[in-house]
């Protein structure tokens, strides 16, 4: 039987592997798009971040059911969490004013 406690750091383990598997995609966008050859960024980027998570997933759930569930529960909220660290700020409502109105 699995614990509470063990579970819950099951699910930081996955929040982890979440935020590192969308925190590296951000990356790779950033670099890729500035790169000359940004294939190689997209597609290094893809075979590690894809080995991490799958390697992070199978060594901490194993052939638990419940551990697999919590991981990948962590590995959205890495993702919800990476998504709102990564936003671009709001535009302030004077400037938006000012954009809308012809010099």
């Amino acid at each position: 039987m699995i614990d509470a406690l063990q579970l819950l750091g099951v699910l930081l383990a996955g929040i982890a592997l979440g935020g590192v598997f969308f925190g590296g995609l951000w990356w790779t966008v950033r670099r890729g798009l500035a790169s000359p050859r940004p294939a190689l960024w997209f597609l290094g980027s893809l075979v590690v971040r894809v080995a991490v998570t799958l390697g992070g997933i199978y060594g901490v759930a194993g052939d638990q059911w419940q551990r697999l569930l919590a991981i990948l529960l962590g590995f959205w909220l890495g993702r919800a969490l990476v998504l709102r660290l990564t936003r671009p700020p709001a535009p302030m409502p004077d400037t938006v004013q000012e954009v809308r109105h012809a010099p």
